[in-house]
């Protein structure tokens, strides 16, 4: 996979959505991260389909996200563009990770693991584990488990 595929890519944990795309996906949703913008669920079933495919595929270079948030800013509120965020930091498992790993009986990724993680993988984690968060009403929890397995699986321990 190409570096520039690896953050347009939808994971296996969110199938449940994938095929229609009812719900934002993690590579749109750190993208808007990214360019300081927050897109509501409202204003993304009201895309059509090429819509949502274009934000899917929108490359994530920092001249991209700057054209994607002036493309976004008439419809989406803006927002602190996402910088030295947790998940884009490798030094540290973050606290919130550890905390739901354990809550949800799972094993806690160690910090090699968590360092071979990329940016969208490090950032579906910390969205996953997010309390409060817009998607925790559609199992953003339960599939814990299932995105740990997919993401840390060929992880050396």
């Amino acid at each position: 996979m190409k570096k520039t595929e690896r953050h347009c890519r939808i994971f296996k944990f969110e199938a449940e959505f994938s095929d229609n795309l009812r719900c934002i996906p993690m590579a749109v949703r750190r993208k808007l991260d990214l360019c300081g913008r927050k897109l509501r669920l409202q204003h993304w079933l009201e895309l059509g389909d090429e819509q949502k495919m274009e934000l899917l595929n929108w490359g994530d270079s920092e001249l991209e996200l700057h054209k994607l948030a002036d493309r976004l800013k008439e419809s989406c509120n803006e927002i602190n563009r996402a910088i030295q965020e947790e998940w884009q930091q490798i030094d540290r498992v973050p606290g919130l990770i550890e905390e739901a790993c354990l809550a949800s009986k799972q094993p806690v990724p160690n910090l090699r693991q968590w360092q071979q993680l990329d940016e969208l993988e490090r950032f579906a984690l910390l969205k996953l584990c997010s309390p409060g968060h817009s998607h925790s009403n559609s199992k953003s929890r339960g599939n814990l488990p299932l995105a740990l397995r997919e993401f840390l699986e060929n992880k050396i321990t």
